[in-house]
Formats: structure tokens, C-alpha cells, sequence
């Protein structure tokens, strides 16, 4: 079922509850795992983030996740609506202050909105966004937390993926403390102040008065100091700003044009980031991703690692969220290259995603927005080892021959059908993995520091 069935699946059946997930247990599934979790590793960062990750990867190729999976994610909702990264004891009340994190809130909503069958999580979430929306229309990893690109984001993808205008809020700006929406904030955004999360993404780029190498690109943050063009930023955004979540209908094949880069002119602004820059969300995505990709040109077709103090590596996370989000933009081209390195062998794509269910997601989705095939990427079936990382599927694709507890290497040896899919889906992993692998990543080690 993809994300915009879904949407109107939830919209006829809005008025229905449903029924509480059961608690989940700490550790009653395979190999010391909570059950219908996906993942050996600890999920004390990610667990919502990565099970989020690994519904929608399903979900988009055709395959029906285990209900214990499902419910393992609904389980972990807060009663105020929001989602943690991640409580073993789902009896206990959350921190709503430190606790709650948009984005997982927003990783959440849209696995279930694509799902179907949890219309009262969902409108629970967006409530809880909605009512956690900053004044300059973005949103801070925790409630109240400056406004940063990757939060923002992900909470655009949350609206979108429910058939909701990110722009537009409840009474003023916010939802009721009920969770209910609203009537429309003035000029019908969001935000205190009547600004959207576009008018935050778009505070976040840097401008003409940026060195010409980093034009298009987007800073993490403007809490501390001058903006710092931040590549994995720079991924979020730049399908963000389209008004796209993590899962988006593919548009099939395109003219392959690449993406036109910010035009400046002497005498441009130089106010630093926002200044002489992009004046609309279209022009604002088409000049990060040109960012991204001359950058990735400069460097063998792939992000490096842009988090703090990591060696001089790849980022195959990061690298494939701008495969995605030039996918998004229409530019086939352009993310081709990348797709194409990170399919390689030589990459270590492949090797450093298997066993992990972030990863494994982020590279099915690459390949699906680029119309690839993950059930042969690089030689490998991703679909089938991202679903020999959880409890077994409901149901397969209906062409697919793969066994969804078959060999965890993938390498396409057929059996009974049970598990699988073709196709593909969106965003990290475990936090004490590799460093640098993309918004998931960053996630886990911006909420190490919190704690």
C-alpha cells in the first residue's frame, strides 16, 4: 500500500479508534530481541527510529510487516501523542520534555499513515507536532529545542505523508492541547508567528554570500554562530522542501536534466545564510541538490562523513538520502552516479548495510526512487535481509519467491514464498556503528549528548 492510498484509507476511517497496543515485553523475541522489534542491536537510540525505517522499506516493496511489528512501534507512543526513541518499559510515562523527539514522532507517523489501521496514533502524532512547532515554523530535536533542518524535515515528510499541508497549522499555528486541530493561524501557516516550515528550512541556506562551493547547501542549525553548510542537512532538506516524506510515488523516467544551482550576481547580500539566495521552496531544492551534487562529484559520486571528529570516510546513509532526494527532484541523471557507487562492490555499501535494519531501508528506498531493483543491488536481495532482520511478514509481494527468513546474505538463492518484495523506502541504524551515516545517525548522537 503506498503512502497516498493510505492517506485516503485514513481519511474514511478517521473515526475509528484503535485498539491500545499490548506493552512491549524487554526481551521475549529471537535472540534476546524484543518481540517484533527489528534488529539485534541496542535500541536504546533508535529502536523507533530504525523500526519506522524498516515498515516503510516493506510496506513500499509489497510486503505486509508482521502485526508484532506494528505494534512494537504503536506500543512506543507517549499519551501526549509523541514517540522516544525508545522505552523498554511502555508502562512508564514519558519525559515530555526530554524524552519525546520530533524526530522519531515523525518517523513514526509516517510508517503507520502508510500502514493503514492506526488512524488514532497517527492523529495523535501530527497533534503533537503541531503543538510543538517552533515560532519561526521549524522544529528542534525536542520539544522547545531550536530549530534545526533534519527535525524540520522529517516533521514536513510527517504532514505530507498524511495528506496534510505542512504550511498550515492549527489555532495559531498549533493544535489544541487535545490534540484536535484548530482553526488556521493567520494567513493559514503554522508557527506563532504565522511562518511555515518552508520559511524555516529556507533561514537555513545558505545564500549568495556563501563561499561559491557551498552555495545550495543547508546548515544543521543557526542556534550557535555563523551557518555551516552540513551535507547530511543538506540531504533532509532537499527533498523536504519538495514537500516529500520519506516514502514518495516515483515519477518514472524524466527528461534527466541535472539541477540548476543558485544564481547569484556581484553585489549579491552577503547577511549570510537566507541572503541573495532562493526565494522559493522549488528554487531552494533545485540549488541543494546541485550542491549535492557537485559535491558528491568531487568526490567519487558519495557524501563523506560529515559528522564531528569522523575519520575522512564515506557516508553511505547520507549518500543515500541524495540518491532519494534527487530522485524526488526529477534529476535521474544526476542520481544515478551515486546510486551506482553505492551498488558497487568496491563501495562497501552492501557489506556495512547487512544485519542492519536503518541501513538495509535506506538502501532499498535509494533504489527504488532511482528505479533500481533491491532484490539484486550489488548482487545482493535487500529486501530479503532487511526482512530476516525482524519477525517474518504477513505476506510477500505476489511475485516474489524468497523466503522471508531465508539466507541472511540475500544472494538469491529462491525458496518457498513467504517474505519479500520488490521495490524500495527511506532513513539510520544503531548508534555505535559506523559514525556518519545519515540523519539516523546524527539522531543517535544528537540524543547521546541530551542524555
Amino acid at each position: 500500500m503506498n503512502i497516498r492510498r493510505s492517506v485516503a484509507a485514513l481519511s474514511l476511517c478517521a473515526a475509528l479508534g484503535v485498539a491500545a497496543a499490548p506493552a512491549a515485553s524487554a526481551e521475549d523475541g529471537p535472540a534476546g530481541r524484543s518481540a517484533g522489534l527489528y534488529g539485534t542491536k541496542d535500541p536504546k537510540f533508535d529502536g523507533v527510529w530504525r523500526q519506522s525505517l524498516a515498515l516503510l522499506a516493506q510496506d513500499a516493496v509489497g510486503v505486509t510487516p508482521a502485526k508484532s511489528a506494528i505494534d512494537w512501534l504503536a506500543g512506543q507512543q507517549c499519551a501526549d501523542g509523541g514517540f522516544p526513541a525508545y522505552r523498554a518499559d511502555t508502562t512508564k510515562a514519558c519525559d515530555p520534555k526530554k524524552g519525546e523527539f520530533t524526530d522519531a514522532t515523525s518517523a513514526a507517523v509516517q510508517a503507520l499513515a502508510a500502514l493503514g489501521g492506526r488512524a488514532d496514533a497517527v492523529e495523535k502524532g501530527i497533534g503533537w507536532l503541531k503543538r510543538h512547532q517552533n515560532e519561526d515554523g521549524g522544529w528542534g530535536m525536542n520539544p522547545g529545542g531550536p530549530s534545526d533542518a533534519n527535525s524540520t524535515s522529517a516533521a514536513i515528510g510527517a504532514f505530507a505523508a498524511t495528506g496534510q499541508d505542512p504550511a498550515k497549522g492549527g489555532k495559531d499555528g498549533k493544535d489544541s492541547e487535545d490534540g484536535k486541530d484548530g482553526e488556521g493561524g493567520k494567513d493559514g501557516h503554522g508557527g506563532h508567528g504565522g511562518k511555515s516550515p518552508y520559511d524555516a528550512l529556507l533561514g537555513l541556506q545558505l545564500g549568495c554570500a556563501a563561499k561559491a562551493d557551498e552555495r545550495g547547501a543547508f546548515a544543521y542549525t543557526a542556534a550557535k554562530g555563523e551557518p555551516v553548510a552540513n551535507e547530511l542537512a543538506t540531504a533532509s532538506a532537499a527533498l523536504a522542501i519538495q514537500g516529500k516524506g520519506f516514502v514518495f510515488e516515483t515519477v518514472g523516467k524524466d527528461k534527466g536534466a541535472g539541477p540548476k544551482p543558485l544564481r547569484c550576481e556581484d553585489g549579491d547580500s552577503k547577511d549570510g545564510a537566507g541572503s541573495g539566495g532562493a526565494g522559493t521552496p522549488k528554487e531552494a531544492a533545485e540549488a541543494a541538490l546541485a550542491h549535492l551534487s557537485r559535491v558528491m562529484s568531487d568526490t567519487g559520486s558519495h557524501l563523506k562523513s560529515a559528522m564531528p571528529g569522523a575519520k575522512d570516510q564515506p557516508d553511505f546513509g547520507g549518500t543515500a538520502d541524495a540518491v532519494v532526494a534527487l530522485a524526488a527532484g526529477e534529476h535521474s541523471a544526476a542520481a544515478g552516479k551515486p546510486l551506482q557507487w553505492l551498488q558497487s562492490k568496491e563501495s562497501g555499501a552492501v557489506a556495512w548495510a547487512k544485519g542492519d535494519p536503518g541501513a538495509l531501508a535506506k538502501l532499498v528506498l535509494a533504489a527504488h526512487a532511482a528505479g533500481a531493483n533491491p532484490r539484486d543491488f550489488g548482487g545482493a536481495d535487500l529486501v530479503q535481509q532487511l526482512n530476516a532482520t525482524g519477525p517474518k511478514p504477513e505476506a510477500a509481494a505476489p511475485d516474489s519467491g524468497a523466503d522471508a527468513e531465508g539466507d541472511s546474505d540475500g544472494k538469491g538463492e529462491e525458496k518457498k514464498s513467504d517474505g519479500g518484495g520488490i521495490g524500495g523506502v527511506w532513513w539510520t541504524v544503531g548508534v555505535c556503528a559506523v559514525a556518519g551515516v545519515g540523519i539516523g545517525f546524527l539522531l543517535s548522537g544528537r540524543k547521546r549528548q541530551q542524555l
